[in-house]
Parts: C-alpha cells; sequence; structure tokens
C-alpha cells in the first residue's frame, strides 16, 4: 500500500491544483471533520481524486486559501458521496462545485438496499474498502498513515461508482429524477437555527417549571460560550445529562455542585466557577423561559383520528398508495414524497382536491417537480375516495 503526505503548504496546492487541472473527466471530493471532538464543522483535511492526476490530501487549516484548487476544478462536475453533509464545510474555505453526483443520494433513488460508500463500492466495483476510521479526531496532528490510507479510498474508487450509477440511472430512465434531486442539494440553504436550541438538551423534558428551564437555558449557553472558545464540543466539555441533573438537584452551594455525582465531563470541575455563575444567573433571571413554546409541528398521526377525522383519513388512504408507488419506482418511499409533506398536505387540503391543486400545495411545500408529477394525482385520488360514502362508492361500481 502506498504511503500518502498530506499538502500542508499554499507551493504544495498550487502543485497539486497544477495537476488537477490536467487530469479527466469529473472530480471526487471528499471531507474530514471532526465531528463530536471539535465545536465546528470545518475541514480539517480535504481529499481529492481525478484520473490523470491522483489522490491528494490537503490540510486545510495548514493552507488556508484554498483558490488555486476552486481555480482549477471550479468547472467540472464533483463526486461527492451525501453531499449535503460536506458541501458547507467545503463552502467555508470558498469551494464551490458548478453541479455534482451524489452517489449516496443516487444509491438510495435506485433502490440500492446499502447506500455507505463501503457498500456501494463492493456492489458496484466489486471491492471490500477497510472502512475503520470514518469517527475519528481529524484535527489530529500529524494525521496516521493508516487514517490517510482510510481518507485516500473514501476518493480513489468514486469516479468509477458514479460511472456504475450512471449506467444503472439510465437503465431506469431516472436521468431526470437525478438531476432534480441533485440539484436541489446543491441549492438547498442551510437549516434555519431554532428559536430556542438549548431545549433540544437530552433529558430536558424531565425538568418542571420556569425557574429550572431558565437553569438549564443558562447553563447550556455558559457551555456553548466555552466551547465555542475552545473549539470543543458541547457534550465533552460537558454533557447534557450533568446539566439536566444539576438543575433537578438544586444545589445550595458550589461545593455541593461540585458533589453531585453525575456532574462531571472534562470541564465539570476546573470550570466550577463558571457553571456556578451560571446557576445563579439562571435563578435570578427576570424573564424565565415559557414551559411550552408555540410550534406549527402537526400533531402525531395517531392522535388524527379524535382531533382531525377527515385528516386522518385522508392520511390512511394516501399513505399505502404512495409507498405503492415508491415500491414501483424502486426507491425509498421517503425519497418519493417526505411522510412530512404528505401528513401537511393531508391535514390542509386545498379546498377543492384535484390532482393540480394537490401538485401546487406540494410544490408550495418544498417538493421537487418529479416529485409532483408522480404523487400528486394518486394522492387526490385517494383523498376524494377518502371522503366518498361507501354506498355512493358502490352505486358508482355498480
Amino acid at each position: 500500500m502506498a504511503d500518502y503526505e498530506v499538502i500542508d503548504t499554499a507551493g504544495g496546492l498550487e502543485a497539486a491544483s497544477d495537476a488537477l487541472r490536467a487530469g479527466e473527466g469529473p472530480v471526487a471530493v471528499d471531507v474530514e471533520r471532526a465531528s463530536g471532538f471539535r465545536y465546528s464543522q470545518r475541514a480539517y483535511l480535504v481529499q481529492v481524486f481525478r484520473r490523470g492526476a491522483g489522490v491528494f490530501l490537503l490540510d486545510p487549516p495548514a493552507i488556508g486559501d484554498f483558490r488555486p484548487l476552486q481555480s482549477a476544478i471550479g468547472s467540472e462536475e464533483w463526486v461527492l458521496h451525501a453531499a449535503s453533509q460536506d458541501l458547507p464545510s467545503l463552502r467555508e474555505l470558498s469551494l464551490e462545485p458548478p453541479r455534482i453526483f451524489d452517489t449516496e443520494l443516487a444509491a438510495r433513488l435506485l433502490g440500492h438496499a446499502r447506500v455507505g460508500l463501503g457498500a456501494i463500492v463492493e456492489e458496484t466495483l466489486g471491492i471490500a474498502l477497510a472502512k475503520a476510521h470514518s469517527a475519528a479526531d481529524w484535527s489530529t496532528r500529524p494525521l496516521p498513515q493508516s487514517w490517510l490510507e482510510y481518507a485516500a479510498l473514501d476518493v480513489e474508487y468514486l469516479v468509477d461508482v458514479r460511472d456504475a450509477l450512471a449506467d444503472e440511472i439510465a437503465e431506469q430512465h431516472k436521468e431526470e429524477i437525478l438531476r432534480e434531486e441533485f440539484d436541489a442539494v446543491l441549492t438547498r440553504g442551510p437549516k434555519p437555527q431554532r428559536g430556542d436550541p438549548w431545549r433540544r438538551l437530552s433529558g430536558l423534558h424531565t425538568l418542571r417549571g420556569r425557574r429550572p428551564l431558565a437553569v438549564a437555558r443558562a447553563l447550556w449557553q455558559a457551555r456553548e460560550e466555552y466551547a465555542q472558545e475552545q473549539d470543543v464540543a458541547p457534550g465533552r466539555l460537558l454533557p447534557d445529562r450533568s446539566i439536566v441533573a444539576a438543575v433537578a438537584a438544586d444545589p445550595p452551594s458550589k461545593s455541593a455542585l461540585a458533589g453531585i455525582k453525575e456532574f462531571n465531563g472534562r470541564a465539570s470541575r476546573t470550570q466550577l466557577n463558571r457553571w456556578w455563575a451560571a446557576i445563579e444567573a439562571g435563578r435570578a433571571d427576570p424573564e424565565p423561559p415559557p414551559e411550552r413554546v408555540p410550534s406549527d409541528a402537526l400533531p402525531p398521526p395517531r392522535a388524527w383520528s379524535d382531533r382531525n377525522p377527515e385528516a386522518d383519513a385522508r392520511l390512511r388512504a394516501a399513505r399505502p398508495v404512495v409507498e405503492e408507488r415508491a415500491e414501483a419506482l424502486r426507491m425509498p418511499t421517503e425519497n418519493l414524497l417526505t411522510p412530512e409533506l404528505l401528513r401537511r398536505v393531508a391535514w390542509s387540503p386545498p379546498a377543492e382536491i384535484t390532482a393540480e391543486s394537490i401538485g401546487a400545495a406540494l410544490a408550495e411545500l418544498g417538493a421537487r417537480p418529479w416529485q409532483v408529477a408522480e404523487t400528486a394525482w394518486l394522492i387526490a385520488d385517494a383523498f376524494v375516495s377518502s371522503t366518498q360514502d361507501p354506498r355512493d362508492a358502490a352505486d358508482t361500481a355498480s
């Protein structure tokens, strides 16, 4: 097995960019982060491969300016696996593909049962990859040779996989579907941030009352600020369970806080003053948060029969026909139409139910044109049948 070197200089990037510019065909790109170790989602390694050029492993923190790479490959198709995960990190480096081919998404839409990179390489090329370092701390320096080998394999076969999947796409006549899906991934903006991200604390539901919630919020904010300052994943500094345990224990003093068994983590004791100050601030907060916040979330479907029987009937009628259509198209139902979109149009359908009105409602909710074309008429028929009196249906049939 070849030894891999990490390029960590501007001159090295220039040379790699020149080689990639002289290569042929699409460019395979991958990113390694340090999720679970670092606060940021920045790239700590960028891997690039092109036929005729080879594999290049690039160190973003050391290089900094990636404009030479963008200039070299910025007009080519980029091949990524699970592109939505890597595009934000690439964009932080001002690396922007003009068009993409997402091998993970393509495999899903082609009906592959397993869509991890290792599984897809094995299914399409018959090559077994040794995948062992996906959850590693890629901010480590120097990076071990075994990690670099793993990283190189992430792109070395990706263009060959792309070509094999492209043949399947043509065989299944899904060219337009994949084009729309790839474009959607490429143009999708970042998810809007929650108004109250601290409410995602694991175990928060066990706390009762606005004052405990104020303390939990203050501790979460203190942890967030310190994690960002140290560039360390928040949960490594102070786990969620420690925050909830501290709030539930309601310690009368800093020493009592230190004595809570569940209050542990890398910074539980070294930053005790910080955590105690947060607790005191939460206790003194003049505007403790409400226990419940307004939400546009729909009730769970199991409650629909009581709260909205007509919507329940529509959903029960439409869900199996959408599932049947997905099976016919050889793709997961959630890729044909996300369950949330179907639930929303079932809960609040257009005043007049037609294929056109259902299609317009789905499009407004974010469905792609191909999804509308495949499902709107099925959903409209199902909604109409759900409201039809069984005796009328029998008369119509006879």
